[in-house]
């Protein structure tokens, strides 16, 4: 059985305790933290930039995912590299031209492809052998504490295309994740978990990590 990797989102944590959240999260025993970056357009909402997530660089080895919830996402990349983000993930919807981002995103870093729940499954499957992960939103984009949207069908096209593929792309999924979601998204061949408001408003942050992956 593949190992759940578990990945938490800051975006409900408190931004006047970043540091002290993340040291949390860092003994919680997450895999990665994930930042979520929103520029008002492609999103409603607006989030964190390059220079917030440089600062915390040096607050952890966890290594940095930054989730590019943004137009011309080919603009941000740069930026997020150089900040110390070990993976990009950037949204089929918003790549003009997705394979050629991918390529430059995997010259310096980890590359990842995310996929809206109203987008079919059919947008990302061509790309399924040159990514290291495609993420499954399973909230609409751009605020966290949303409802689980099931999207168990899309997961399984995408395990399936990978697994032809011969890949050894991840399969996440993000938004609405908890230790009951969990249970169907991985059940449906998703094996990165991506969570905040489940994480970050628990009272003991191990215990709800150790529920995710289903300890």
């Amino acid at each position: 059985m593949t190992a759940i990797k578990v990945g938490a989102s800051l975006l409900s944590a408190n931004y006047g305790r970043l540091e002290e959240e993340i040291e949390k999260l860092e003994k919680a025993g997450v895999d990665f933290l994930s930042f979520d970056v929103m520029d008002g357009h492609f999103v409603d909402n607006i989030s964190f930039g390059p220079a917030i997530v440089g600062s915390l660089r040096g607050v952890t080895k966890l290594p940095f995912e930054a989730h590019l919830m943004v137009e011309h996402p080919e603009k941000f990349v740069p930026a997020f590299v150089d900040a110390g983000c070990d993976m990009l993930t950037v949204h089929v919807e918003a790549a003009r031209h997705p394979e050629d981002l991918i390529a430059s995103i995997r010259k310096d870093a980890r590359a990842g492809l995310a996929i809206s729940p109203e987008t079919p499954a059919e947008r990302i499957l061509p790309f399924t052998g040159v990514i290291d992960m495609a993420l499954i939103m399973t909230v609409k984009p751009g605020f966290g504490g949303q409802r689980f949207i099931d999207q168990s069908g899309k997961i399984r096209q995408v395990r399936a295309a990978v697994g032809k593929e011969g890949a050894a792309a991840d399969i996440g999924v993000d938004g609405g994740v908890n230790d009951r979601t969990a249970k169907v998204a991985v059940a449906a061949g998703a094996n990165v978990l991506v969570a905040g408001s489940f994480i970050t408003g628990q009272p003991d942050y191990r215990d709800a990590v150790r529920k995710l992956r289903g300890l």
